[in-house]
């Protein structure tokens, strides 16, 4: 599970083999054994009793921004595996496995964007004309991206541009579903101008730290991508790697509003849009956790979608050093 502090003035400390939380309205405890990361979202206290039990029992601290975007964590020094995977990621960049590598990534993106369209279309049948003529602007895409061939310093801009084109359609679609008092007109990012964008946002951000703590733990560089270019203190890899993923944050976010489970009131006005207050983080990461924790067949297994993450890291980062 992910522990998560969104209270100000929370106070987090180390009591026996738990950690100890007390907030504005009570105190509780959690075992370490069912922690995997904590999320820290608000001004709050941590020991540092409690920062070298997380460290010792291979659970990370992450500080979320207002956004949910992560800006630091607290991980033991140790590098994840063997640094020749490190030095296979700069190599294969430039070369063709590098390509099929990033535009898989990419194909599996939009698989998953036309199998969450899908099944919205099972249970909207006065939606389902609409709803066919988005998945087949996206299965059009994506037979673009499989004929492409190269290398991605030839075809990056290619690559991206049918991803791009593939997003707008799957977007519009899900504008399309949405309640009338809550439909959008495309991305926005933060701040998001609209509640739908707003939510995809702060899930995205926890998204993002869980892809960052995956490659870590396989040994892939988070700073090194394929699609991604290098630029100062940019985590490529996380970028190229979380399009595979992203669909269980739309998953969730569509779903809450189809539950009609999003109120008005969890969202705060600021400068240019809007933000996500503490009552609608906790009723997004309670949701989303719920969904991470579900179980996929993977490779015959049945697999939490959390631990997916990691299993794909590992297997990626064995394909570069076999």
């Amino acid at each position: 599970m992910q522990l998560v502090i969104n209270s100000h003035g929370s106070y987090l400390k180390k009591n026996h083999n738990c950690f100890l939380i007390k907030n504005e309205d009570k105190v509780f405890e959690v075992s370490a054994d069912k922690v995997e990361s904590i999320l820290i979202t608000t001004s709050a206290t941590i020991t540092t009793d409690a920062i070298k039990f997380a460290v010792e029992s291979n659970i990370d601290i992450v500080f979320l921004d207002h956004f949910g975007d992560p800006y630091g964590r607290v991980w033991h020094s140790k590098l994840g595996s063997t640094t020749l995977i490190r030095r296979r990621q700069l190599e294969v960049a430039d070369q063709k496995k590098g390509f099929d590598m990033a535009r898989g990534w990419i194909e599996t993106k939009m698989n998953n964007q036309i199998d969450l369209l899908k099944d919205l279309k099972k249970n909207r049948p006065e939606q389902r004309a609409e709803l066919d003529e988005y998945i087949a602007n996206i299965e059009s895409m994506k037979a673009q991206l499989l004929e492409l061939d190269g290398t991605l310093d030839k075809k990056r801009g290619s690559i991206m541009g049918i991803e791009g084109m593939a997003s707008r359609h799957y977007f519009n679609a899900l504008s399309f579903v949405m309640p009338e008092k809550w439909k959008f007109e495309g991305r926005s990012r933060n701040p998001a101008v609209d509640g739908f964008n707003c939510l995809l946002n702060y899930g995205y951000g926890v998204l993002y730290s869980m892809v960052e703590k995956a490659c870590i733990i396989s040994g892939l560089d988070p700073y090194v991508g394929f699609m991604h270019t290098d630029n100062y203190n940019k985590k490529s890899m996380v970028f190229d790697l979380i399009e595979m993923y992203r669909v269980h944050v739309d998953r969730t976010v569509v779903t809450l509003f189809s539950k009609r489970q999003i109120k008005e009131e969890y969202f705060d006005s600021i400068p240019n849009g809007l933000s996500l207050n503490k009552e609608g983080k906790a009723v997004l990461i309670q949701s989303l956790n719920e969904t991470l924790d579900q179980s996929m067949n993977y490779n015959g297994r049945n697999v939490k979608i959390r631990n997916i993450l990691e299993h794909d890291c590992h297997k990626i980062a064995n394909s570069l050093i076999k």
